[in-house]
């Protein structure tokens, strides 16, 4: 088990080594986000511009004019909502070469309470033009995306959690921006997940296989731009798209696979996540389950999507 952020932090350092235009906008909490050891390699291309969000956007933005890679840093709940003009005008309208790099989103907080758990970051994104939108799903996802983030050119926002959680990858996986990663093949339902609640989807599926339920299951890491054409034949190759993540359910990656549902006029979806309301201080898992989201309540779900309950 490794948390997200930690792949975030060990990743920016090697790409730090191979490409000095890599920076990192610091909002003074290095040591939640796992930016020192890039401090520390690095002094010249790291900044740490205080608790001041909205100047770090601009910040961001200035080295991306200078021709930098800006990686800024902070807190999802900040880096979607406090920074949320700064990013919209002065990073997406320009399109500019800025990554937004959060730790702590959707309910990983947990003891941190309801004023720290961004269940809302990746909605917020993804209705922002030029804006790409990715939660990758394990320690070693987390590495291979921040890569492909570094070479892209635009906005990108990446959304990383706080507590360890299982490998579900190797380190030879590749990962394409856009593209979703088929981890099983399926015929009779397909189980779309990202972020930090992966791990319990291949939990799930493996559950529901042992019982002759045969899924398809899809890592979404990248939420904006979906992966249209894998969601386009989970519809039409199985009977129906149930939806896991660590994220309000409204205007998440289940509301991205419900409008190309509506778009294309068939297939039956269910969401599964934060359902409309804040968290609360307390265990991560025991979060996700006052929401409905456990490996039991996927199963559940499953089942009854193919009884049409």
């Amino acid at each position: 088990m490794k948390a997200l952020r930690d792949g975030f932090g060990d990743e920016i350092v090697n790409i730090g080594k191979e490409n000095k235009n890599i920076y990192v906008v610091d909002c003074d909490i290095g040591k939640s986000c796992k930016t020192q050891p890039f401090a520390k390699e690095f002094p010249e291309q790291y900044i740490n511009v205080g608790i001041a969000e909205q100047n770090a956007a601009g910040v961001g933005a200035g080295l991306a004019t200078c021709g930098k890679i800006p990686f800024v840093c902070t807190y999802a709940v900040f880096g979607s909502m406090r920074m949320c003009e700064q990013i919209r005008q002065e990073i997406c309208y320009p399109m500019l070469n800025v990554k937004i790099a959060c730790s702590h989103g959707g309910l990983t907080p947990a003891n941190d309470g309801a004023s720290h758990q961004c269940i809302e970051d990746l909605g917020i994104m993804r209705t922002l033009p030029n804006m790409i939108v990715i939660a990758p799903g394990d320690y070693y996802s987390t590495r291979k995306l921040v890569r492909e983030a570094s070479k892209i050119y635009g906005p990108v926002y990446m959304r990383f959690t706080r507590d360890p959680i299982p490998f579900v990858y190797n380190e030879d996986e590749e990962f394409e921006i856009g593209k979703a990663k088929q981890i099983k093949e399926g015929n009779d339902i397909s189980i779309i997940a990202s972020g930090s609640v992966l791990h319990m989807a291949v939990e799930a599926a493996e559950k529901l296989e042992a019982e002759g339920v045969s899924v398809r299951l899809l890592d979404m890491h990248t939420i904006k731009p979906l992966d249209n054409e894998a969601v386009k034949k989970a519809l039409e190759e199985t009977e129906a798209i149930l939806t896991v993540e660590d994220h309000n359910i409204y205007n998440g990656l289940g509301s991205a696979v419900c409008e190309i549902a509506a778009e294309l006029g068939k297939g039956r979806v269910k969401r599964m996540g934060v359902q409309d309301q804040f968290g609360e201080s307390g265990p991560y898992y025991k979060l996700l389950e006052q929401n409905g989201v456990t490996v039991e309540l996927i199963v559940d779900n499953v089942k009854g999507m193919l009884k049409n309950d």
